[in-house]
């Protein structure tokens, strides 16, 4: 019997459309910089930055898409995507399909075009799952606007063809005609958010302004008194830098003619609510979120905010449809690396507990209905 073990071979795999090693100086971001292109990445990342309403936006419509599970006809091949679903890797850090999924659609809402790829391992099975960076990665069209070139770019600009672009996951929300970006669902939002940020900092300032209370201590020498001034000037300024530093109250006594008055007391800070307002409504509509969902306190009745819930079912089915070709295409492809050729169906979960009980509602009014009609036959 041996007592030694040879050591299990690791499964390696390499990511195509990942950066290079980098070789960075303290102004990198000089030397990466490139003319924004459809996808304005770095606009529409400040935008979320700088604004938590659509950043807040963004990321509950990726929850509210929910999950999914793959219905196979095969019960072999159900149990294998099942597994496959719930452990496959992503990203290096992430376990499970879905996680790749909503990366894949915080991408896809925030620039209007995702990129992902599917990489398999030395064994030629899936490996994992890695959700490229656009900065990463350029699609160009050929002369036949049907054939779609996929590039990775790398720390020095320089560009090449992926070798396995069947491997390459792509999608795009409303691309323009003849064009491989889509639009983001940010688009026209960067004049609004100019406005609101303008009128956020303005509040900051005057408040700096305002409510940290400042004096404007004025001496008015008498004829006497003028050629000692600047001198009692510069003692009344002493006395009172030490009054205002001091952590305890203190009384400031000063002799002559002394005013004291707070600077900016006779000033009112302007209303922002009203302003403030339309802009939130812009962005709530362009992203067709209902106010509620954000914390918005706007006064709405039962029926409206029930048809807001509505209008935000079809936006998510929306969504949902453009994720279900990425989907499908993993599975067929995991599927027929493990000798399966059978067909599957994509089931997402229920949006909200509403969805449920409205359906409900209809089986139960549909069977009445039908129930009422063999009564009247009989009768």
């Amino acid at each position: 019997m041996s007592w030694f073990h040879k050591k299990k071979k690791e499964n390696s795999m390499a990511v195509q459309t990942a950066a290079g090693e980098i070789y960075s100086h303290p102004f990198g971001y000089i030397r990466n910089y490139a003319p924004l292109g459809h996808c304005e990445k770095q606009l529409y990342r400040s935008l979320r930055e700088s604004v938590p309403v659509i950043d807040s936006a963004i990321y509950k419509i990726v929850r509210l898409v929910g999950g999914f599970e793959v219905k196979c006809r095969d019960t072999r091949a159900q149990r294998i995507v099942d597994s496959f679903i719930r452990n496959v890797n992503v990203n290096g850090i992430s376990t499970g399909m879905e996680a790749f999924v909503s990366e894949y659609l915080e991408q896809l809402l925030t620039y209007g075009t995702a990129v992902g790829e599917i990489v398999l391992g030395s064994d030629g099975d899936i490996a994992a799952l890695y959700n490229s960076s656009l900065d990463d990665v350029e699609l160009k069209c050929e002369e036949n606007p049907l054939d779609i070139r996929i590039l990775s770019v790398d720390n020095f600009g320089q560009k090449k063809e992926v070798p396995f672009p069947e491997l390459i996951l792509c999608s795009a929300i409303m691309p323009e005609p003849g064009k491989l970006y889509g639009t983001s669902v940010l688009k026209g939002l960067p004049f609004v958010t100019d406005i609101m940020l303008k009128i956020l900092n303005a509040i900051g300032t005057n408040w700096d302004r305002v409510g940290n209370v400042r004096f404007a201590v004025t001496y008015k020498p008498s004829d006497s008194d003028r050629s000692l001034s600047k001198e009692r000037a510069m003692q009344i300024a002493g006395e009172w830098s030490k009054a205002m530093k001091s952590r305890e109250p203190k009384d400031f006594v000063s002799v002559g003619d002394v005013s004291i008055k707070t600077i900016g007391a006779d000033n009112q800070i302007p209303d922002s609510e009203v302003p403030l307002r339309q802009i939130l409504e812009q962005i709530v509509a362009k992203l067709s979120i209902p106010p509620f969902l954000l914390g918005l306190s706007w006064s709405t009745t039962e029926r409206m905010s029930s048809q807001q819930a509505d209008m935000l079912t079809s936006e998510l089915e929306y969504y949902r449809r453009i994720l279900e070709g990425t989907v499908r295409k993993i599975c067929k492809t995991y599927l027929r690396l493990h000798g399966f050729d059978s067909e599957f169906e994509i089931v997402w979960s229920n949006i909200n507990l509403q969805d449920e009980v409205e359906l409900a509602k209809a089986r139960l009014y549909h069977a009445q209905a039908e129930q009422i009609e063999k009564n009247n036959r009989k009768g």
